[in-house]
């Protein structure tokens, strides 16, 4: 075992100190005292020579002789006519020691050379008590004490220069400023920034940059929801669940774990003034989230979007990108019989059903959600809005980097896993990474 590995590389404790300023006052080596309490001598000479307290001489003392009296050869320093001695071979002794510390230019106050070699204090030395030089002694609560107001010390403030400060606000601002979230930056900018993502957190909230924690997305609070009670007529007995309850699904995907996933659920806007809904699909594979436009949020808009879609994709296609879908017990999914199979009555894809207040079940399209109303917050009226603004906002949303990916986009992963022809039809695109905007202004209406 390397000497690098009997020491646990810590900070020493109080009680470490204690131990070293006794050792010290013992008159004991770096070396032993290191054995005592199990660190490297360099690191007890280095602890003794930063938190060392320094004990001035009294002033009203004897001045003393200059540290470089035997080396001088300073003349003229008094006010005598046609003397030419050197200064320090002057008869009075008492003149000559108040001239050097008062007139001479290059006086010079003696140290005990024990305080520049070890063991760098006074603590076992015999002399000290007359000794008028100045002093150093290793105190064990001063020294634990200045280590403490360091550690404190050194993690304040920002440790970076006001022109780098400047850039790093140039960078990350109008971005932050326009609904992307740091992830998304550093998977992009990560090697232009000094610092770590937890660093700029911080410098956001002390109000280093332009943006504030307002700009930032999950910075304010959110509303507690009510708790929702059970619903009144059990959905275990409605007739469009048999054969497809969660539980189903769980069994078909273990023993078909290579067929993809695609969680399906739908937007609403405000209550009573909105009549238009968005139908929602993510793939579990890639994160890649789908929006259409439902006139009104129902069984034939949402039969239509699934026939549209066969149709033009061609229904080997769509067997390929949706064979499993999970959705909710919403009224509008409520005849799986016909979003299964085609106009036609050829099969195109197998639906199940989440359990009853259970949409952590297909929690990666819930949790996707927050992109829409990043841009179109709740309560607002979705009737302003096209399929062609649904496009706009999906390709942002599936062009933001995310961490659960690495730092990759999921249109870029959906390019790899998923058929492009679907890319092709809904006209999906990357965004330019500092083009990005989750925010009302991409859609303002």
């Amino acid at each position: 075992m390397s000497d690098d590995n009997k020491y646990d590389q810590k900070h020493l404790t109080t009680s470490q100190r204690i131990k070293v300023e006794k050792g010290l006052n013992d008159g004991k080596s770096f070396a032993e005292i290191g054995r005592i309490v199990g660190k490297h001598p360099t690191t007890i000479s280095k602890e003794v020579k930063k938190y060392r307290t320094f004990q001035p001489r009294e002033k009203n003392g004897e001045p003393l002789r200059c540290a470089l009296f035997k080396e001088c050869s300073l003349r003229f320093l008094c006010d005598k006519d046609n003397c030419v001695r050197m200064c320090k071979n002057c008869y009075d002794t008492e003149r000559r020691a108040l001239r050097c510390v008062t007139t001479c230019p290059e006086y010079r106050e003696p140290q005990c050379p024990s305080l520049s070699k070890a063991p760098y204090v006074c603590n076992a030395c015999l002399k000290a008590r007359r000794c008028n030089k100045n002093k150093a002694f290793y105190i064990a609560q001063n020294a634990d004490k200045a280590s403490q107001e360091l550690l404190v010390s050194c993690r304040k403030g920002i440790n970076q220069d006001p022109a780098e400060v400047a850039l790093l606000d140039d960078l990350i601002s109008p971005l932050l400023l326009k609904g992307q979230s740091l992830a998304h930056i550093y998977a992009f900018h990560g090697h232009e920034i000094p610092c770590c993502r937890k660093t700029l957190y911080n410098y956001i909230d002390q109000g280093v940059f332009t943006a504030r924690n307002i700009d930032m997305r999950r910075r304010v609070r959110y509303k507690c929801k009510p708790r929702k009670r059970g619903t009144r007529v059990s959905l275990s007995a409605k007739e469009f669940r048999i054969g497809r309850t969660y539980d189903d699904f769980i069994k078909y995907t273990s023993e078909h774990p290579e067929i993809p996933v695609v969680e399906m659920d739908t937007v609403e806007g405000e209550k009573g003034n909105s009549k238009q809904a968005f139908l929602t699909m993510i793939f579990r594979s890639c994160h890649l989230m789908l929006i259409f436009v439902l006139a009104e949020k129902s069984q034939d808009c949402v039969i239509e979007v699934f026939d549209t879609l066969c149709e033009k994709l061609g229904i080997e296609v769509f067997q390929e990108l949706f064979p499993i879908i999970l959705t909710d017990n919403g009224t509008e999914f409520q005849f799986p019989a016909r979003l299964e199979c085609d106009r036609y009555g050829e099969i195109r894809s197998k639906v199940f059903y989440c359990n009853p207040n259970c949409s952590w079940q297909k929690g990666m399209i819930e949790k996707n959600h927050e992109y829409i109303r990043y841009v179109i917050p709740k309560g607002n009226s979705l009737d302003p809005y096209d399929q062609k603004d649904a496009t706009v906002l999906m390709n942002h949303i599936n062009s933001e980097a995310r961490d659960s990916l690495n730092g990759c986009t999921p249109f870029k992963l959906s390019k790899m896993l998923l058929n492009n022809s679907l890319h092709r039809l809904l006209k999906l695109k990357e965004i330019a990474p500092d083009q990005v905007t989750l925010k009302p202004s991409l859609l303002k209406k």
